[in-house]
Order: structure tokens, then sequence, then C-alpha cells
């Protein structure tokens, strides 16, 4: 499996192709923002003509991750569905989907702000999780300081902007310093938010770097401009 192993605040981690997250030690894989049923809120409001499948397509791309991975347990960071109340209106197939990806394994659905209240569906619902050395959570505290925990969250839907050949490529990415690691978003046409933004920039330290995502992984600083990269890809496990 393609994947990238590193270190966050003692806990060994490994970065998944997909955006997901795997802890080896706990067996448990981390997703954030899913944004299942984004198409199908946005249709009756005239908004993006999405395609109607991009539930489906997370799921299984969610699916093949815990097949890849034997997670027993599966935590979401939040924003798993686009509104309140969305995860009532998806369709039979996709609710039977997520409630096959549970049977079996404990699953945890972590409140979001695009769904900042219990689900219909299984598992357990917490606004966050702390599960020693790391705090996981879907918003990152800007007021937090570097401390014993690692803080785990998404939100922000990081992505990088680096030019390769003189080419301009953006990857989605994980940011990560010594206090914090923000996972990007894990659902289809989720859109991103640039690392060089002002609000990562300040979020991260300086020596933050990305693990850029995709067929090959990349670890490069964190972009906070156009970067001109090699992009090595990680070596494969």
């Amino acid at each position: 499996m393609n994947s990238l192993d590193f270190t966050f605040s003692g806990a060994q981690l490994v970065a998944l192709p997909s955006g997901g997250l795997f802890w080896p030690e706990r067996s448990v894989l981390i997703v954030s923002d899913l944004h299942l049923g984004k198409a199908a809120r946005l249709l009756p409001f005239g908004g993006a003509q999405l395609p109607p499948y991009e539930a489906r397509e997370t799921l299984v791309r969610l699916s093949d991750d815990i097949e890849a991975t034997g997670a027993r347990h599966v935590i979401c960071l939040g924003d798993s569905f686009d509104a309140p109340g969305v995860d009532m209106e998806l369709p039979e197939p996709d609710r039977l989907h997520i409630a096959a990806l549970q049977a079996g394994r404990d699953w945890t659905w972590i409140e979001g702000n695009h769904d900042p209240g219990p689900v219909s569906l299984g598992g357990t619902h917490v606004t966050e999780l702390d599960l020693a050395p790391l705090v996981l959570r879907h918003i990152a505290q800007p007021e937090a300081k570097p401390q014993a925990q690692g803080e785990v969250s998404g939100h922000y839907h990081p992505k990088a902007r680096i030019v390769l050949r003189g080419r301009s490529l953006t990857r989605r990415c994980f940011l990560l310093d010594s206090a914090r690691l923000i996972l990007p978003a894990y659902g289809t046409f989720t859109g991103g938010l640039r690392s060089d933004s002002t609000i990562l920039c300040d979020l991260m330290a300086p020596e933050a770097y990305a693990i850029l995502i995709g067929p090959t992984l990349a670890r490069i600083p964190m972009p906070r401009g156009d970067v001109t990269s090699p992009l090595r890809p990680a070596t494969a496990r």
C-alpha cells in the first residue's frame, strides 16, 4: 500500500493516499470532512450540479481503506454530512453501506460545524475524543499551546500549491507541526483552502510541513507561497 509513516506527539501514524490517517497501534482509521449528501443538498437551491454518486464514491474509498488497514475503530472528525438532517435523507443503499461498514467495529462520529447534532446512524457521537497521546476534534483551537497531547483536526480541507518543472500543481495535503495535525477533506468534491492562506499560516508553526496525497505521497515544508519542489515520492509500504 502506498503510504507514508510518521511520528506525531509520540504516536506512530500512517498517512494514506486517500487522505485517511491510520494509527496501527490502536487499529484506528481517522477520516475527516466526508460531506456526504452534498450533491443532494445543493440541487434544490440551484447550486453546483455535482454528480449524484459523490456519497457512493466516498463510501467506496472508505471501504477500501478499512479493508486495506484492517481497522477495528473508525473515527470521523466532523462534517461527515453536509448539513443537519442530511444523514436521514441519504439514499437507502448509502445508509446500508454505512451500516455494513460499522458492523463488527467501533465507530465514532465527532461533531462538526455542518453536522452539529447527533446523526441518525449507529455509532458513538461526541464533541471531541481524548485518545492519549492525541486529542481529536473537528476544528483546531488557535489558543491551544504545544502540550503533551497532540491535536488532530480537520475542517480546513488543506491543499498545497507547488511548481513542478515549471507547471503549477495543487494537491490535497495533511499539515503538521509539533502541536497540530490537520487532515485533508476525505469526501468527493469538497474543495479546499490553500496552505498559504492567512488562516493556516497563522495556525501552523513556521517549521510545519505538508504531506501531499494522491497516487504518490510526498513530504515537503508547508508551502506558504509558490514552492518549487522535486516531489520525491514517499517509500511505499
